[in-house]
């Protein structure tokens, strides 16, 4: 899990100072080691520099580093360290040069000041954000994605540099081309540019590699993070995210079949992880139609492993809207002594590796009756103007801090923020009083209740309709299970097809036969009782008895035709021509059962 130091430095945008500052020409770099880092979906450009000042006099404490205006609106987090055991994160400030407005330029205050004769080895790290082009832009589903990417052989420099090398680390050995700068070298999926001696300061040539990037190009298109704080213990967290595929758009229609096979969408998003706080329980993940239950839940030494898996796979262009929650004990967030209380909690958290956050707002749900607010952010965010919320038992209502991301947000911004706030602990027993006050009233009413006579006839039509849409809605629960363990055979016939291992899949058809089992005992029970109660829903729900039987027969089916192929009883040809008719049958079928469904 991605762990980012307190005194890490920060990216100061839209900084403005009253006096330009001046490029030093007594500093050379003696050496520059550059790693581009292309495998994703950000170019994470590190610069391993060795720094010396050859000057007559004065001993400077900071340097330039410099980038071209293209990578500069592209950029989503810059940092630097110093030292290789014991790292000392440098403050870093952007700036302004004389002359080179049409430059970015970042001034890197040193840890010691550097001597005449000395040298200093700085690490500077460079993410990138959107600046990989998918080329071509749109492929179809059986197509591999390609990325390009343009920077620059040389590090951008105003300073000259004895020596230098920069080495592309790519995604996949298949490159389709590269720009060919001697000397150049190319090995797998790494190229390697230099070593080039005696590089002038601001030197530029056009690098530029187009080569094949499966990985996942997921971007967080908006994020709406909600921490309510409870002083009763509680911290709940939600997330609301908004995620889209950046990569080459999916050209044609999609087909479910032809994703089954292994050659197919192979640059399409199935599942991704997202890494939860160690101390969070009561986790739920659902979309807009309710509970997605093919999540999985991990608890690791250090944080909660959610594997989230979107009820489609996402292509190119596509996009999935989902709600992501859970709870947090408040003592490790929360901090106090009197009646002064600290928030320090992050600012965004893992959503998936690799991640880039386009737009960002936290939302900090405070108990009501909380004054003199005072943030504190590793780096610059906008505050809006707080907003309220209203809940049970409040009055007033709770105050709510809002803040909005300035720029992309990439997991370098995972940082915590500090939220100062007064409270009154006094103020923790007015909701219990309340409550209090509620329940004398309701035992006054239902004394008076049951000294009046307000008896009604009772509708017993209508009790009988409620009773059967309660078990109507348990059958339906029960279905959706049901509809899991078809998905989750689907799953184990395409797994024996790659894998072949015939004692994992005869055990993994056993225990989803016992869940099976299970969930249809549970329909069974309730068809008697809503038989009872209504005769033409009982029939609805036996028809889906029926229909689940059909389905289940067509899986065996499909499941000991594939056996039968993998063992080699059946050749390809006569495997497909049948498994077309399963699928329709199956297809047919799952439209009744959806149907009757619907209809409960």
């Amino acid at each position: 899990m991605f762990k980012t130091p307190l005194l890490l430095l920060l990216m100061v945008l839209g900084s403005s100072q009253a006096a330009f500052d001046s490029i030093n020409k007594d500093i050379v770099i003696k050496s520059c080691d550059r790693t581009v880092d292309l495998s994703s979906q950000l170019v994470k450009i590190s610069n391993k520099i060795s720094i010396s000042f050859n000057g007559a006099s004065g001993a400077p404490k900071s340097f330039l580093f410099a980038l071209e205006e293209e990578a500069r609106n592209k950029l989503s987090f810059i940092g630097a360290s110093q030292g290789n055991a014991e790292k000392t994160y440098l403050r870093v400030s952007e700036t302004k040069v004389q002359g080179h407005s049409d430059k970015g330029f970042w001034k890197v205050e040193l840890r010691d000041s550097l001597t005449k004769g000395a040298t200093a080895t700085v690490t500077i790290e460079v993410v990138l954000g959107g600046a990989q082009e998918m080329f071509p832009a749109a492929i179809t589903q059986k197509e591999k994605q390609l990325a390009r990417y343009t920077g620059n052989v040389y590090m951008f420099s105003p300073y000259p540099v004895n020596s230098q090398t920069t080495i592309l680390n790519l995604a996949s050995s298949n490159i389709e081309s590269y720009t060919k700068h001697e000397p150049v070298s190319v090995q797998d999926s790494i190229i390697k540019y230099g070593p080039y001696n005696n590089v002038a300061s601001f030197t530029a040539s056009d690098l530029v590699v187009h080569a094949e990037n499966n990985n996942p190009m997921l971007v967080v298109a908006n994020l709406i993070r909600v921490i309510e704080v409870s002083m009763w213990g509680n911290l709940a967290i939600e997330e609301t995210v908004d995620v889209k595929h950046a990569g080459a758009q999916l050209k044609g229609s999609f087909s479910r079949y032809e994703y089954q096979r292994e050659s197919s969408g192979v640059s399409s998003v199935k599942n991704f992880k997202t890494l939860l706080p160690a101390a969070a329980k009561d986790v739920y993940y659902r979309d807009d139609i309710g509970n997605i239950s093919t999540s999985h839940m991990k608890v690791m030494e250090d944080a909660v492993e959610l594997d989230l898996r979107p009820r489609f796979p996402l292509f190119g262009g596509w996009k999935t809207h989902y709600v992501v929650g859970y709870n947090v004990p408040s003592y490790e967030y929360l901090y106090y002594k009197g009646d002064n209380h600290v928030l320090n909690i992050r600012f965004v958290d893992h959503l998936f590796d690799d991640m880039l956050i386009e737009n960002a707002e936290v939302r900090v749900i405070l108990p009501e009756g909380v004054s003199k607010l005072e943030l504190s952010t590793p780096y610059p965010v906008k505050r809006e103007q707080d907003d309220k919320h209203y809940t049970y038992l409040d009055t007033t209502g709770r105050t709510v801090l809002v803040m909005r991301s300035v720029g992309v947000l990439t997991e370098q911004h995972i940082q915590n923020f500090s939220l100062q706030f007064q409270y009154s602990h006094n103020s923790m027993f007015m909701e219990p009083l309340l409550l209090i006050s509620a329940f004398f009233l309701l035992f006054v009413l239902s004394i008076i209740y049951v000294r009046l006579d307000f008896s009604i006839r009772v509708d017993e039509g209508k009790e009988a309709k409620m009773k059967v849409a309660g078990y109507l809605e348990k059958v339906a629960n029960l279905q959706d299970r049901r509809n899991g363990l078809y998905q989750a055979m689907e799953d184990a016939i395409v797994k024996f097809k790659s894998n072949k291992d015939s004692n994992s899949f005869q055990s993994t058809l056993k225990r989803i036969a016992g869940e099976h089992k299970n969930e249809s005992q549970g329909i069974s029970e309730l068809l008697t009782t809503v038989k009872n109660i209504n005769t033409e829903l009982g029939e609805k729900v036996n028809e889906l008895q029926r229909l689940d039987k059909a389905y289940r027969d067509f899986q065996t089916q499909q499941a000991n035709l594939v056996e039968k192929l993998v063992s080699g009883k059946v050749v390809k040809a006569a495997y497909l021509d049948q498994e077309n008719g399963m699928v329709k049958k199956k297809e047919d079928t799952m439209d009744k059962i959806n149907s009757i469904v619907r209809a409960f």
